[in-house]
């Protein structure tokens, strides 16, 4: 269900209103939570003025041994990130690479016309990324139907609270496949930046019904029993119609190195506290906002983190580490996230990305849609209708995919 967004000014004050009324004490309720925050804050800048990062990372060795520690675990739910390292074995990883090189080379991808790309990110101040619009490249299905990237997927849906007595939100151990796209950045590249933003919407996590259920604990003054991780009304939430608004549900966002990189090489910037989104769901209820403004909310649109509104987040804006090819990186759908402006590097930084789309109702219906576009190699459905494979000879078929992939793809049942 897409949320109607006539009169949205009159709905964001009609919300305000309600809220103010029903929760008076908001104001210590919102001190509380940026103490948290501070906290968190001063503690990223702490180690990265020490040339250290609090992003947890984890070995996939470890993952296959069931030799995790809760250490590690309890890491990953306060910062909603984590790097898993060796997912892949480089010469495999560094192989795709030069396959998806070949790919985009020998079709002529970058000398296609371009039929008009995505306007979600038209707001935020960097310019607009132009990331190549293929999705069904045989390394792209080798990935994400692999062996590996499962076994990576259920040890972080399992962080999850993903069932509530007899209620399953969705499977931990079953996926729905989510085509998305890949970068290939080249050196000295300006355009490619993103300004910090949380993708899954914007005004919807106020004015959905669903999204307030998920939220509901910050509004009440129960910090102690706001849960990130639990999956309870995250399948259900309602989005705003948009041509590249996630309509799936994602547990994770997350990418696949396909090259060495790290800071100031155009890679991903992360805030790495659980708890922005809390900041984030509370600042517009604050004395110094407008009665119609949400803070960097406009609705069909990624929700943009600001000087203006949110400048204490923004203090714990870092780089990720240095990667190798094969490291895979994971954030957690509420986390803040970027691109760095401008690629300082020698070589092309480049990834696939491949997030989290768990078993449930609501993936499995994005599947029927996007069957159809895997079929005739057409642009998947969340985003912009560039279809430039359509007429790609060796973009993968139903022969590419084994049998998770039939699964994955919504192709054949799970047992």
């Amino acid at each position: 269900m897409s949320i109607d967004t006539s009169n949205i000014q009159e709905k964001i004050c009609r919300l305000k209103h309600t809220v103010n009324k029903n929760y008076p004490n908001i104001m210590e309720r919102f001190n509380e939570i940026e103490a948290r925050v501070s906290e968190d804050i001063r503690t990223i800048e702490s180690s990265k003025k020490k040339g250290k990062s609090v992003i947890p990372e984890i070995m996939f060795s470890d993952i296959v041994k069931n030799k995790v520690d809760y250490k590690a675990i309890k890491s990953v739910r306060r910062h909603g990130t984590v790097l898993v390292r060796n997912v892949f074995p480089l010469e495999k990883s560094e192989e795709w690479f030069h396959q998806l090189d070949q790919y985009l080379d020998q079709n002529g991808y970058f000398e296609q016309d371009d039929p008009g790309l995505d306007n979600y990110f038209s707001d935020l101040k960097a310019e607009k990324p132009q990331i190549c619009a293929v999705y069904w490249s045989k390394p792209q299905v080798q990935a994400r139907q692999s062996t590996e990237m499962s076994q990576t997927k259920s040890f972080l849906n399992r962080i999850w609270n993903y069932k509530k007595n007899s209620t399953i939100h969705f499977d931990p151990d079953r996926e729905c496949t989510y085509a998305d796209r890949i970068r290939m950045r080249q050196p000295g590249d300006t355009s490619l930046g993103l300004s910090p933003h949380v993708d899954g919407g914007s005004v919807e996590r106020w004015l959905g019904e669903n999204y307030q259920h998920v939220y509901r604990s910050l509004f009440k003054g129960k910090l102690q029993d706001y849960n990130p991780f639990n999956g309870e009304f995250r399948t259900e939430v309602e989005g705003i119609d948009s041509p590249a608004v996630c309509r799936a549900f994602r547990t994770w966002q997350g990418w696949t190195a396909l090259t060495t990189q790290g800071p100031e090489d155009g890679t991903l910037q992360l805030i790495p506290t659980i708890l922005s989104i809390a900041y984030v769901m509370l600042r517009p209820f604050m004395q110094d906002v407008p009665e119609e403004i949400l803070c960097g909310a406009v609705e069909g649109r990624a929700q943009a983190i600001t000087e203006e509104w949110h400048s204490l987040l923004l203090r714990g804006l870092v780089s990720i580490p240095n990667v190798e090819p094969g490291d895979t990186v994971w954030w957690h759908s509420d986390v803040v996230h970027a691109v760095e402006h401008e690629h300082k590097g020698k070589d092309i930084s480049s990834v696939m990305y491949i997030g989290s789309a768990p078993l449930c109702e609501r993936n499995m219906s994005y599947l029927e849609r996007q069957k159809q576009t895997f079929l005739e190699g057409r642009s998947s459905p969340d985003f912009a209708p560039e279809d430039f494979e359509k007429n790609y000879p060796d973009r993968s078929t139903m022969e590419d995919l084994n049998e998770l992939g039939m699964k994955q793809m919504g192709f054949s049942a799970w047992n």
